[in-house]
C-alpha cells in the first residue's frame, strides 16, 4: 500500500495508489464514511484492520482518478514537529564530511548526531526549491530514508520499534554548506524555506521487509551521485528510534530522516554544487522516484 497526499480541483486528499500506480483512490472510497485531508489524522487514526480492508478493495481494480489527472503532493505536509535528522550515518560520507567540511568533531563521533531540521512545509514530487542563492551559493543535496512515525510512544525498546512505524518515504535534504559550516550547528543550513521535499508516497511497512534494506540513489541531471543501500546505515532505524526515544515521546506522522550516503555535491572535488535549472532525481526502491528541480 502507497498512501498519498493529492489535490484535486484545488482540494487536498489523502489517498491510496493503485496496484499498478496509474489510479489514486481518496479514503472515502475504500473507507466508507471517511474522506481524510491531512496524513498525520489518517495515521492518528489508523485500525491495523483497515489493512486488510484496504488490500481486498485495490485487488477489486476499481476506476479511480487518473493519476495524470491530480496533482502529487508530500505526503505529510505539515508535520506535528520539527523534522528529526540524523547526520553522517553512513560510514562513506562520514569519511567525505571529514575531508570537505573540516570539522574535527567528526572524527569523535560516539552516538547518533542528531539535529532538528526547521519546515514551514514539506514539498512533494516536481515542485521547485528556492536556491537561495543569495545567502549561499553552496546548494547540496541529500536522498535520505525517512521513517515515519505510526503511534505515540517513548522509551522504545528495540524488539519493540517496528510496532511504532507507519511507513516510509523518500526525503531530499536540501542543504546549505556555507551557512552549516558558519553556525556551526547546521539548524539553519538545513532549514531555509523549501529546503525539504518528501514523497511520493508512504509505504506501509506491512508491504516491505524488516528491517527495511533497500538500494538508495540520487542523481543530478541525470548523472548517478549517490548510489548505496540502507544496510549500510551506522545507527540501524532500530537503534536511532530506541535511542532518540529515551526520555522523548515520539508521535504519529514525525518523521525521522536517517542520514545519507557518500557522494553529495560537496564531497567531489572539485565540489558539485547545484545551481539554478539542476534537476535532481531521488530514488529507492520500493517507494519510487523523488524529483525536485533549482529555481
Amino acid at each position: 500500500m502507497k498512501f498519498v497526499t493529492y489535490s484535486k480541483d484545488e482540494e487536498q486528499y489523502v489517498g491510496v495508489l493503485s496496484l499498478d500506480e496509474k489510479k489514486v483512490y481518496s479514503t472515502g472510497e475504500f473507507l466508507p464514511g471517511t474522506e481524510y485531508k491531512d496524513m498525520v489524522t489518517f495515521i492518528k487514526d489508523w485500525k491495523d484492520q483497515w489493512r486488510e480492508v484496504i488490500k481486498e478493495f485495490l485487488a477489486l481494480k476499481k476506476d479511480g482518478l487518473d493519476i495524470k489527472e491530480v496533482k502529487i503532493l508530500a505526503p505529510i505536509i505539515k508535520p506535528p514537529h520539527d523534522i528529526i535528522s540524523l547526520g553522517v550515518n553512513y560510514q562513506d560520507h562520514l569519511e567525505e564530511s571529514r575531508r570537505s567540511m573540516k570539522i574535527n568533531t567528526l572524527h569523535e563521533i560516539k552516538a547518533p548526531v542528531y539535529f532538528s531540521k526547521r519546515t514551514i512545509e514539506i514539498l512533494g514530487p516536481e515542485a521547485e526549491i528556492q536556491g537561495h542563492f543569495e545567502l549561499d551559493k553552496y546548494l547540496d543535496y541529500e536522498v535520505e530514508l525517512a521513517v515515519i512515525i505510526g503511534k505515540k510512544g517513548s522509551d522504545i525498546p528495540k524488539e519493540s520499534v517496528k510496532d511504532y512505524i507507519f511507513g516510509y518515504s523518500i526525503f531530499n535534504d536540501f542543504s546549505a554548506r556555507k551557512l552549516q559550516r558558519t553556525h556551526t550547528q547546521w539548524f539553519k543550513g538545513k532549514s531555509l524555506d523549501t529546503f525539504s521535499t518528501m514523497g511520493p508516497c508512504i509505504l506501509h511497512i506491512s508491504e516491505t521487509n524488516y528491517p527495511y534494506e533497500v538500494d538508495i540513489m540520487a542523481s543530478v541531471n541525470g548523472e548517478t551521485r549517490q548510489n548505496s543501500n540502507t544496510n549500510m546505515l551506522i545507527n540501524s532505524i532500530e537503534d536511532i528510534i530506541a535511542d532518540f526515544s529515551k526520555g522523548i515521546t515520539l508521535e504519529p506522522g514525525d518523521i525521522i530522516i536517517t542520514g545519507t550516503p557518500a557522494g553529495v555535491g560537496m564531497g567531489f572535488d572539485p565540489p558539485k554544487y547545484l545551481v539554478s535549472g539542476d534537476e535532481v532525481e531521488c530514488h529507492i526502491d520500493g517507494i519510487g522516484v523523488l524529483r525536485n528541480k533549482v529555481k
